[in-house]
């Protein structure tokens, strides 16, 4: 796919009914305390879409759980409903990993949703936005057929300029004293078409994204996007062959209290992110 069908929560991705969010204002000082500011939309991200892949920035999972699939009463026999509420079941969703991403799933549409949902917050993360992450990233989780010409595109479309319109430098570093913030988190994930060798997974995520810390006029803010992942069964896993991203369900918004730049930092750096099964 072209510049733009990855997630990048600073404009999601460009495009018609693609993801965007809206930053506040910020003339320095804590942008994350008190009312909120009058807001305006952000410049879209990449656009990377057509025939190749969505690519959305990619995440160690610390937290898979080596071993052989756990046992649990109910273990499954077939595959579920494939609108059933999302829930973890008896059987682990990965038997190993790629570098830092985790790989080897079952091959049944539960296995496809959990490795939809996973490859969605790797997408999602941090590294998207530096180039020796960012090829391996596409690599460990794309089809091999579309892993080259996805890796030249997103290298091009990766600037300086760009990187500089979202307050990194041109090696996508955050600025001394703050915390860039990138990161997806699913909420439930269904099968649409399933084959023995493919499937296309829909993933309802909220996510995260701006500069936590003292100072930012980049606050880390929300939106909500879904992606549609095309997966293609290759080399005894789950990979992805194309993704679009669409805006929302978004629910309506709560009455939190906006957290201090520095509560975001540390929360960031203290949380960890999780491994997804279906």
């Amino acid at each position: 796919m072209s510049p733009g069908d990855e997630h990048d929560s600073f404009g999601g991705v460009g495009g018609s009914g693609q993801t965007r969010t809206r930053l506040p204002e910020g003339n320095g000082g804590d942008v994350y305390g008190g009312a909120r500011r009058p807001v305006r939309s952000s410049r879209s991200l990449i656009t990377v879409v057509g025939v190749m892949v969505l690519l959305v920035a990619a995440i160690a999972f610390a937290n898979r759980g080596d071993g052989e699939p756990a046992d649990a009463a109910g273990a499954r026999s077939g595959t579920p409903d494939r609108t059933a509420p999302t829930a973890a079941t008896g059987v682990r969703p990965v038997t190993g990993k790629n570098g830092a991403i985790p790989t080897g799933y079952s091959h049944d549409d539960q296995g496809a949703q959990s490795a939809a949902t996973n490859y969605a917050v790797a997408l999602g993360s941090v590294d998207m936005f530096q180039a020796g992450p960012r090829e391996g990233i596409v690599r460990a989780i794309h089809d091999p057929k579309v892993a080259d010409d996805l890796v030249r595109e997103l290298n091009a479309a990766y600037t300086a300029d760009f990187l500089a319109g979202i307050g990194l430098d041109a090696n996508g570093t955050a600025p001394s004293g703050l915390t860039f913030v990138s990161r997806t988190i699913p909420v439930g994930a269904k099968v649409r078409d399933y084959t023995d060798t493919s499937a296309t997974v829909e993933v309802w995520c909220t996510g995260l994204v701006g500069l936590a810390g003292t100072g930012s006029t980049k606050p880390v803010t929300s939106t909500w996007f879904t992606l549609t992942e095309k997966l293609t069964w290759v080399g005894d896993d789950w990979r992805v062959e194309s993704s679009t991203q669409s805006e929302g369900p978004t629910p309506v918004n709560g009455d939190n209290r906006a957290s201090t730049a520095d509560e975001i930092a540390e929360a960031v750096q203290g949380y960890g992110g999780f491994t997804y099964a279906r």
